[in-house]
């Protein structure tokens, strides 16, 4: 075999491992649908049009079965979009189509729970969910988090208005809720201040904090979730909230179950990590 055309091989069969990965990490059945899909069109010798629609077909498909296939595992889904039992829903569909909205079922009852709670405090509010977890195993990782892998954490999306102080429902200021961050003000408690560690997860990402909407924090209603995580929530199982304490000081929330997640995990100033205990 000429040089070039293993070379060429060896990129095929690595560009193939990249996305086995990548799909891997970021839906947890993807890599398996693709090697799938690619095995059957090439024992059919189909081009890639008909091998993408085939992966398509068949990852659409595995996803639905894992809704019924889940509860095995102890998984549930979290609701994608409004289903009129509650005011929770997953922030965008983009959650759902990557498999992250499984939880244990008491994590959903607490979500739900707040999720009304916070329409009652403050009539017409829909409480947004962002990443929770994959539907199968426990042990698998939710890229790119460090604690997102058995089902019993959830992220929820900050509350925001717009400049004149009115409440923006279901909306956020990055269109996937995440790294929107919240700026500490002068005086505020800041653990990892002056703190240069090399390998972390803790992203400013400075260069795309422009790029999102200037909309300020709903305070009142932040306020509400925080206080209600940490009291009612503890009689659904909620154990730690995680959150930046410079927010926490803001806000004026304190309690046992309100932490810091560390300076080597992401920032918390961009929405809520709220967990039920085993």
């Amino acid at each position: 075999m000429k040089p070039t055309a293993l070379a060429a091989i060896k990129l095929r069969w690595l560009l193939t491992i990249a996305v086995v990965v990548l799909l891997t990490l970021l839906t947890q059945i993807g890599g398996l649908v693709w090697l799938v899909a690619l095995g059957i069109a090439r024992r059919s010798r189909a081009g890639f049009l008909v091998f993408l629609a085939l992966f398509l077909g068949l990852y659409a498909a595995g996803s639905t079965l894992s809704y019924a296939v889940a509860p095995v595992f102890g998984r549930v889904p979290l609701p994608c979009f409004d289903d009129g039992t509650s005011r929770l829903r997953m922030q965008s569909p983009f959650f759902c189509v990557l498999n992250r909205q499984y939880v244990v079922p008491e994590l959903r009852e607490a979500a739900v729970a707040l999720s009304r709670h916070m329409d009652r405090a403050f009539p017409g509010t829909t409480t947004l969910a962002l990443d929770a977890n994959f539907p199968f195993f426990n042990g698998f990782p939710l890229f790119p988090h460090l604690s997102h892998s058995d089902g019993r954490k959830l992220d929820v999306a900050f509350f925001y208005q717009d400049a004149g102080g009115r409440y923006l429902d279901k909306t956020t200021r990055s269109p996937i809720g995440y790294f929107a961050f919240e700026e500490p003000r002068p005086g505020s408690v800041l653990p990892c201040d002056d703190r240069n560690a090399l390998l972390t997860l803790r992203w400013d990402l400075a260069f795309l904090q422009s790029l999102w909407r200037p909309w300020p924090l709903e305070e009142a209603r932040m306020r509400e979730a925080l206080r209600w995580l940490a009291g009612e929530g503890s009689g659904f199982g909620i154990e730690k909230i995680f959150v930046e304490p410079h927010l926490a000081q803001r806000l004026g929330v304190e309690a046992e179950s309100i932490r810091f997640q560390g300076c080597r995990a992401a920032r918390h100033d961009d929405h809520i990590h709220m967990q039920v205990g085993k």
